[in-house]
């Protein structure tokens, strides 16, 4: 006998919401429908609307004529959902117009009456898969959001808070945008933030062009026909294909040879370019993003990098400036990495002193986060308990420590502190979508207090 345990919870069914004013057709399809779906029956239009602003449906199915509300104020109400459910409308006999007009304005898809049932159970299937594909886009887009959103750039920096503003304002826009920076700056997470800003709803797609050989990279980006090259076995789509509709984000752009950059341009001014061994124009809508860490105007005097490349990607330049610029971000970086590392390690919850933070926040950090991270994993990992001490600290970091700068960095004054405290603020109401309440939750205060300090920091 199984164990309770094991046991598989039953999975929900699918809520179907039907309206029509036709006693006879309600009855029979509740009776065909209940055995698969949880089915609500709504005598007319008027009671249909009312339900559907009160409960969530997985589908609607509605009659169009009917007194009162009629299909399409149903429709409607449908619609303006947060998460509209799919409406297959009826329709009558040769009614094609209005069902024309349903499809315009947001219906899956019309039936004309008597209905079909056989196709009707199709129809309903088709309907619920799309509405799962949705709602699968809509949880995905909304965890990348969190991940790689402004709210997950961590620090309190001027210079960090200037970024970010200016992210804010570019990202809606079409505008190319290069990002500028050491390595281990953060570049990639900039460039999802501006992604993921932008509206657009395609995908992401990254290419590390240094990482790519040249016999390679062109493919890689255009794709290629079969037979196009020796080994290309089939037809490839390139990466400009993927991100049709979305944003395509080229790493280390500096490193690209000369006679892929001419191929880019094209890209660039024209939207469009043919699969290597093609001759199918493809036609794409997709922003470019890229980053460097390379000097690209001495390139372009130096003949390595072309000119007009250099401007129809530059049109907004961000520069990233590296962690020994804006020390005071270290802190948060710090404690948010070894609050990921400690739950990754199963170590519970860790602190760290504040001696072993000030020599932190006197290194230069050469290799930037992507240093400052390696280094908190390798603590959290080594360290015994759950407090991580000077001791702890890498031997080459604790020698290079300048307790001047630490101690400038974690005393600040008091425009600092009131700086910091409006910055979390922000934070949290961004994060809890400004709901005051869940965000007076998240910083640990009470709503009473909340309201004052935004009263106080002038936060609309």
């Amino acid at each position: 006998m199984a164990n309770e345990n094991t046991l598989s919870q039953p999975e929900k069914r699918p809520s179907i919401l039907i309206v029509d004013d036709e006693r006879g057709t309600r009855d029979v399809l509740n009776r065909f429908l209940r055995m698969k779906y949880d089915v609500t029956t709504a005598e007319d239009g008027i009671m249909g609307q009312n339900l559907l602003k009160r409960n969530s449906y997985d589908l609607v199915l509605t009659d169009i004529r009917m007194p009162g509300a009629d299909g399409m104020s149903v429709l409607e109400t449908a619609l303006a959902k947060e998460n509209p459910p799919p409406c297959i409308i009826f329709t009558a006999y040769g009614s094609i117009e209005t069902a024309v007009e349903a499809m315009k304005k947001g219906a899956f898809d019309f039936m004309e009456k008597p209905l079909n049932f056989d196709r009707l159970e199709i129809l309903i299937e088709r309907a619920l898969e799309s509405g799962r594909i949705k709602e699968e886009n809509r949880k995905l887009k909304k965890e990348l959001s969190s991940r790689f959103g402004v709210s997950n750039i961590l620090g309190n920096s001027a210079a960090l808070q200037n970024i970010l503003d200016n992210i804010r304002q570019v990202a809606p826009s079409r505008a190319t945008v290069t990002i500028s920076g050491e390595s281990g700056t953060g570049k990639e997470l900039i460039a999802q933030a501006v992604h993921e800003l932008s509206g657009r709803t395609g995908r992401f797609v990254p290419v590390h062009c240094a990482a790519l050989p040249e016999t390679l990279l062109e493919s890689e980006l255009f794709g290629h026909e079969k037979g196009a090259f020796t080994g290309a076995t089939e037809q490839k789509k390139g990466r400009f294909e993927l991100a049709d509709g979305g944003t395509i984000f080229l790493d280390e752009i500096g490193e690209i040879p000369l006679f892929i950059q001419v191929k880019l341009l094209r890209v660039l001014e024209t939207h469009s370019f043919e699969r290597l061994g093609g001759t199918e124009t493809i036609h794409v809508d997709v922003r470019v993003v890229a980053a460097t860490n390379r000097d690209l105007e001495a390139m372009v005097k130096e003949g390595t990098f072309r000119e007009d490349l250099f401007y129809r990607l530059d049109v907004v330049n961000i520069k990233l400036p590296p962690l020994r610029e804006r020390l005071e971000d270290i802190p948060p970086i710090v404690n948010h990495y070894i609050d990921v590392f400690a739950k990754e390690n199963g170590r519970g919850k860790m602190t760290i002193s504040e001696s072993a933070m000030s020599a932190l926040c006197s290194y230069s950090w050469p290799g930037n986060i992507r240093e400052l991270k390696n280094c908190v994993e390798r603590m959290v990992v080594l360290t015994r308990g759950p407090l991580i001490d000077l001791d702890n600290v890498p031997v080459n970091i604790r020698e290079k420590s300048d307790p001047g700068i630490s101690r400038k960095i974690l005393s600040p004054s008091s425009c600092d502190l009131e700086r910091n405290e409006k910055m979390l603020i922000l934070r949290a109401l961004d994060e809890c979508g400004g709901n005051r309440t869940k965000a007076a939750e998240k910083l640990g205060i009470s709503r009473r207090t909340l309201h004052r300090k935004i009263a106080q920091y002038g936060i609309s």
